[in-house]
């Protein structure tokens, strides 16, 4: 495939272009190897720094203080970004953890963290594994073909999250069609539209859920995530037990929808995905069958493998030399986060599928401040399913294509039909 430096740039901001991996990874490597530092300007897009090289990724990570995440933390179309404006300016717009900088974003982040740490995932564990039984059970009852995507690696770290959340069951079916066209809104088929408004309108489709959940939290309280979000007081000083003010609606409510969309899509992206690459590579399946000690390290293989989230946005709020390339103060950047876990520079042989890579480097979780609140969860929930499934997998091939989801921001593989046979 032959491209121009500016062509590889463009495939960026090109949803399509994450469906095709050959495209997107052929792209990011010209970048690293001739402009790892690359002004693009997309047509529908405001411009932006594209930013591909895992050491480059690093040192913006790094300097949080310097590139913050507002106003513009996601890649949009230039009308998303002005509708996101305009809804900010009222105070209306999505407030999530990867739209804050601190100090607000310390203290919010503060209100799940001990939900997410050593101790509670200790806890979680065994509901983790008995969920991870029933979908490979599930498996077993599907007859040896399905779409594995669409009917098991979707669902079970829905009911993970959700669980923890302590949403009912009956409503997990909503909460899985939100997320699709939430994070697949310039997806064919999992778009409600493709203008802005319907994309805004899916949010405000999770807000009045989740409104609703709050004020049932706060009326009854209940020992779930979503009782310590509706009922948590933020002080001057930070998070307190008694005094201080709730979150507003419009905070409480973008706790939720970060809470229940990235702690699952993700990981949902990362099982399919892992699955695709130990079918694709067999003698990895066959050494982690016979080193099942590996487990740890093959999550995390996964994980770099899928890189489930393409990437965030920073913007400058000084003039900074990158690579001889000058980002001036309100410019945004790009990091790549695909493109910093295929860095030549950091990893041995970045295009090979290594279920024992030690050390392994990626940045699919982020770095610093940002590090994603759920890593423990998700590297559990994905160790948990293939510890139950291998031992019990005789055969696995694939029954048709893979297809990804267009995107530019989270997502994975919507389509994996496999043919296989569980006991």
């Amino acid at each position: 495939m032959s491209l121009t430096v500016n062509e590889a740039g463009l495939a960026l901001a090109d949803p399509k272009a994450y469906a095709d991996d050959r495209l997107l990874h052929d792209s990011l490597a010209l970048l690293r190897r001739e402009s790892p530092v690359h002004h693009v300007d997309a047509p529908g897009y405001n411009p932006f720094w594209a930013i591909t090289k895992h050491e480059d990724v690093l040192e913006v990570e790094r300097n949080h203080q310097l590139f913050l995440n507002a106003p513009r933390p996601l890649l949009g179309t230039a009308e998303f970004d002005e509708m996101n404006r305009q809804r900010a300016e009222q105070g209306i717009a999505l407030r999530t953890l990867i739209h804050m900088d601190d100090p607000d974003h310390r203290v919010i982040r503060a209100i799940g963290a001990d939900w997410f740490r050593p101790r509670a995932m200790r806890a979680l564990e065994p509901r983790v594994k008995e969920l991870a039984r029933r979908y490979v059970d599930r498996m077993a009852d599907l007859g040896g073909e399905c779409d594995f995507a669409q009917e098991v690696a979707v669902h079970f770290p829905l009911y993970v999250i959700l669980s923890l959340l302590g949403l009912p069951e009956s409503d997990f079916d909503r909460m899985l069609k939100l997320t699709q066209e939430l994070f697949g809104g310039d997806d064919d088929e999992f778009q409600r539209g493709a203008t802005a408004e319907d994309k805004l309108q899916t949010l405000l489709d999770f807000f009045a859920y989740f409104q609703e959940l709050t004020e049932a939290r706060r009326k009854n309280p209940t020992d779930d995530l979503a009782s310590a979000i509706a009922n948590a007081k933020v002080g001057s000083g930070g998070v307190t037990g008694g005094d201080g003010e709730p979150l507003n609606d419009f905070d409480t409510a973008s706790y939720y929808v970060i809470i229940a969309t990235a702690g699952h899509d993700t990981t949902s992206a990362t099982i399919s995905g892992g699955l695709r690459a130990l079918i694709e590579h067999p003698g990895q399946l066959d050494r982690l069958r016979e080193k099942p000690e590996l487990m740890p390290f093959a999550v995390d293989e996964m994980i770099r493998w899928v890189t489930p989230v393409k990437e965030f946005m920073r913007t400058a709020t000084e003039d900074y030399e990158l690579r001889g390339a000058t980002i001036r103060e309100g410019d945004a950047v790009l990091l790549s986060y695909p493109s910093a876990n295929r860095d030549e520079d950091v990893f041995d042989d970045p295009f090979g599928f290594d279920v024992g890579r030690d050390p392994n480097k990626h940045l699919a979780f982020g770095f610093g401040v940002h590090y994603c609140l759920g890593a423990a969860l998700a590297r559990l929930e994905v160790r948990a399913f293939f510890e139950e499934l291998l031992p019990r997998l005789g055969s696995v091939e694939l029954a048709g294509p893979p297809v990804n989801t267009a995107t530019t921001f989270v997502g994975g593989l919507k389509r994996l039909p496999i043919r296989y046979s569980v006991d």
